[in-house]
């Protein structure tokens, strides 16, 4: 039987009934403290965005380039198109995922995988020999 979720002991669909500032308590105080000065502009827009996109429950990611926005448990179930500064990438908001950052979901640096030295690179590559 799989484990059911709880965030500070309270079940996903607690949270959901919570208002924003009880929810607020739970979170950790970086967050709490974000959370209780208030959304900025941006912060308020994609939250129109995510209660129509809950109203009319199509499944098409909402594209954001809001990083700092804090995951609540109204965003579970949703799919974000966060943008890392070059594209955006598809995230889906997990119940695990409350709290965090949409941002710290979406990557902005890659993994850097380097090559072979190409002929006159440094000294060692005089040795390579060619194909």
């Amino acid at each position: 039987m799989p484990k059911k979720f709880t965030y500070r002991g309270y079940a996903l669909e607690d949270l959901q009934k919570l208002p924003l500032d009880e929810f607020a308590r739970l979170l950790p105080s970086r967050q709490r403290r974000s959370l209780l000065r208030g959304f900025t502009t941006k912060q308020k827009k994609l939250i129109e965005k995510i209660r129509k996109a809950r109203a009319s429950g199509n499944d098409v990611p909402i594209r954001t380039h809001c990083r700092e926005m804090i995951i609540i448990p109204e965003m579970v179930g949703l799919k974000f198109a966060v943008h890392n500064g070059k594209e955006f990438l598809v995230v889906e908001v997990k119940p695990e995922m409350i709290g965090h950052r949409l941002g710290e979901f979406a990557q902005t640096r890659k993994r850097v995988l380097h090559g072979t030295p190409g002929i006159g690179a440094t000294r060692s590559s005089m040795y390579v020999p060619l194909k």
